[in-house]
């Protein structure tokens, strides 16, 4: 009795021995429709099993094309495994079909199984010699480093694309990818879009309108997302800062110049940047008439803006708002605050041989300032790698079968969108590196002309030149307080100690100090 009871469970365990699961995959859509891959690898493994008498208990085939990305099969497979441990035998056509990164080696070799790579006519297993485990693993190499190079060809061809002019990624809102003249994919206009992002960029370019109030007018327009959502302030504020609708476009920390057509002008995207960087995104208050001081001063008193009033249709008075009071300060006539602001301007002109000492001082600092902005553009390069790292490790995840292809279409969305910011701030960089001196030499020479710039410019153009010299105004009981914005401070400061040195008979050069670098906080050389 004993002995027929060991003959059956040994019957029984022979059995299970030749228990196998079948795993085949294809890459793309297109190989499957060739005929020659996954039904070709299923008879295949099923007439090797025949002839190697082994009972086929499931087979799991993977499909990965560019909308159903990732290895459900292979991760099922792995799970039946577990919970089958009788089942010890894995067929495959062969390595590159099992394998797509190392993970999947160590998931294989914890099941204690025996693989039969069919194709290859090798069967590993624990015991297999050290020399066909070397083997393997050279495959295993191959295997990871043709889905590296696959990585690897795309990143080359997009760059390719950048270096022809062409937009190498997902067309942006207002932009719609088609076929090129070559076969290469390409970026055009999208008819019905593409007016209202030039729409938007002329409405926020007018100084009148918040990012918020542009956001408003965009949704009632009708402008939405790529994924048919309302544009937020956010998007807006984001689709503002791309140099692609200019024509150009940022790539990889460079800068090219595309073969798009232009959505804006540089120079009104050129605006826009400057409004942006200023910060001027508080709401414009729409008035009848375009005073030239509304909204440049607050009230001395109270702290309320002071805003123009026309009386008797050709006389211009500003005035409290009296938003929080009843406010004590008169009403003051336009042409005395230009007078006023006239000769503050004036403090920032100053003779000639101050001017070229301050150059010099620039240049001496240029050092300086082109070794902060080449410390920053590597930091940025470095987050830039560091999140592309994120978006290659995810991609692998989904194709592992770990993540759905939704959460990491939106995460990938998220983390491209951050690395278009970086490059955007590595280009302002790479400019602020290139213009450095002549951006100062410009500053310079328009603060020694700014009073007579503003005595003889228009109401709009004398608002906008307050705007960028001043930072705070306020009218008190007839006295206008000013405070220069910086470097123009600097500049103020550097033409009335100069006056009053010169008077002294000091050299010019004692009062520069403060434009050379190596200066504590007190504006004094270290040591």
């Amino acid at each position: 009795m004993g002995t027929r009871k060991r003959s059956r469970r040994g019957q029984q365990e022979q059995a299970d021995s030749n228990e196998a699961v079948l795993y085949a995959r294809v890459s793309s859509k297109e190989q499957e429709k060739e005929g020659f891959s996954i039904p070709a690898q299923v008879k295949m493994l099923k007439e090797y099993a025949a002839f190697k008498v082994m009972k086929i208990v499931q087979q799991f085939c993977d499909v990965e094309t560019a909308k159903i990305s990732g290895r459900t099969e292979f991760a099922r497979m792995i799970e039946f495994l577990k919970k089958h441990p009788n089942v010890k035998i894995v067929l495959v056509e062969k390595t590159d079909r099992l394998y797509r990164n190392f993970r999947d080696v160590a998931d294989i070799q914890d099941l204690d199984i025996e693989l039969h790579l069919v194709k290859e006519n090798e069967i590993l297993s624990r015991d297999s010699h050290s020399h066909q485990k070397l083997i393997h693993g050279v495959k295993v190499v191959m295997a990871k480093q043709y889905v590296d190079n696959l990585a690897e060809e795309a990143s080359k061809g997009m760059q390719e694309k950048a270096d022809q002019g062409i937009w190498p990624s997902f067309a942006p809102i207002g932009y719609l990818n088609v076929p090129g003249h070559d076969g290469k994919r390409v970026i055009e206009p999208d008819p019905s879009v593409a007016p209202l992002i030039t729409k938007v960029f002329e409405l926020y370019a007018s100084g009148r309108h918040s990012i918020r109030e542009v956001a408003v007018m965009a949704r009632k327009s009708g402008l939405k997302t790529k994924g048919g959502q309302e544009i937020t302030t956010a998007t807006v504020h984001n689709l503002l800062r791309k140099r692609i609708y200019t024509g150009m476009f940022d790539w990889k920390g460079k800068t090219f110049q595309g073969s798009h057509t232009p959505l804006v002008s540089k120079e009104l995207w050129g605006i826009v940047q400057e409004i942006l960087t200023r910060r001027f995104d508080k709401k414009s208050r729409r008035v009848k008439h375009d005073f030239a001081f509304s909204g440049i001063m607050t009230c001395g008193h109270c702290g309320c803006s002071l805003v123009g009033e026309m009386k008797k249709g050709k006389y211009v008075y500003y005035h409290c708002t009296g938003f929080k009071q009843k406010c004590p300060e008169p009403y003051v006539r336009e042409e005395v605050l230009a007078e006023r602001f006239a000769k503050e301007l004036d403090r920032l002109v100053f003779d000639l041989e101050v001017l070229e000492w301050v150059k010099e001082a620039l240049r001496e600092n240029h050092q300086d300032a082109k070794k902060h902005h080449d410390e920053a553009i590597a930091r940025l390069r470095a987050e830039y790698t560091r999140t592309q790292s994120r978006i290659e490790t995810m991609y692998e995840d989904k194709i592992d079968g770990k993540i759905t292809a939704e959460f990491f279409d939106r995460m990938s969305t998220k983390w491209r969108k951050e690395q278009d910011e970086i490059q955007e701030s590595i280009a302002e960089h790479q400019a602020a590196n290139q213009h450095y001196l002549d951006q100062g030499v410009m500053l310079l020479e328009l603060a020694h002309r700014s009073g007579d710039l503003f005595r003889k410019q228009s109401a709009p153009e004398k608002r906008q030149l307050l705007n960028f010299v001043l930072s705070n105004s306020t009218w008190k009981d007839g006295t206008l307080t000013i405070e220069f914005r910086q470097p123009f401070d600097m500049i103020a400061e550097t033409a009335t100690a100069w006056e009053k040195e010169k008077a002294a008979g000091r050299e010019s050069g004692d009062i520069c100090l403060n434009w050379l670098p190596g200066l504590d906080s007190n504006q004094q050389p270290f040591g």
